[in-house]
């Protein structure tokens, strides 16, 4: 019996077990589509692209450029508005896919959660998902370095919260995204001003939205969308993909 296939999914791994891993997953769970597989993102073309709905993107076997890599996907994503996004990586990359990856039509996983959690993050439309697992989230992030190698006077808690900000989402919207009360979130902010010296909201917007403020939170507009987030975020669970 011919399987008749309605979606297409790419899946990209440069690691050959997670690559083979996916595809036994998809062909198993998602009989309905079409997958392809690619080791890199420029392997697959424009009109590829057009035509796909699913994209997995296996980040963890990627070591060096990482931030070119994100910035690759964020372009991508900003082009192809239709397709769905899920990333897996590593706690390492998680402050660079929190600035460049988080958009309503992507998932973030941890490359150590189970192959249900990719299972219902594939499945899921996008309606009620967690957009980040709490793995990633949960776990102790390294503090942000400066580019000369020392420690900024923000806490990687107060640059992140600093960052959606500057991105249009507000104190609310934050809370439920990084699963923190508002309280927190606010007393996150209310520090982040405290170290650099503002009084107020109309400061600290000033300063985000200065020169910089955006270098030291990296957010300088360099695909020309200044402010690309600003639909309200929808918050997803925990992959050992190891262990395929």
């Amino acid at each position: 019996m011919l399987t008749v296939f309605n979606r297409c999914g790419v899946m990209i791994s440069n690691v050959p077990i997670i690559q083979a891993g996916l595809v036994s997953i998809m062909k198993d769970n998602f009989p309905e589509y079409e997958v392809s597989c690619h080791h890199h993102v420029d392997e697959f073309t424009t009109m590829q692209l057009l035509r796909t709905s699913l994209i997995v993107c296996d980040l963890s076997g990627d070591r060096f450029q990482v931030k070119s890599l994100c910035e690759k996907y964020y372009s991508l994503m900003t082009q192809y508005r239709e397709c769905r996004w899920v990333f897996m990586l590593n706690q390492a990359h998680y402050a660079l896919a929190v600035e460049y990856l988080l958009r309503p039509e992507s998932i973030l996983l941890s490359d150590v959660e189970s192959i249900p959690e990719l299972i219902a993050a594939i499945r899921d439309q996008g309606s009620q998902a967690n957009r980040i697992s709490t793995s990633l989230m949960s776990l102790e992030a390294t503090p942000a370095l400066s580019p000369q190698g020392l420690k900024t006077s923000l806490s990687l808690a107060e640059r992140q919260a600093l960052r959606l900000l500057a991105k249009g989402w507000g104190v609310n919207q934050i809370a439920m995204l990084l699963r923190k009360s508002n309280r927190t979130i606010s007393a996150q902010k209310n520090s982040a001003m405290r170290r650099l010296s503002l009084r107020g909201n109309a400061e600290l917007y000033a300063w985000l939205n200065s020169e910089q403020g955006m270098k030291e939170l990296n957010l300088l507009p360099v695909w020309g969308e200044p402010m690309p987030w600003k639909s309200a975020p929808q918050i997803n669970t925990s992959l050992s993909l190891k262990t395929v």
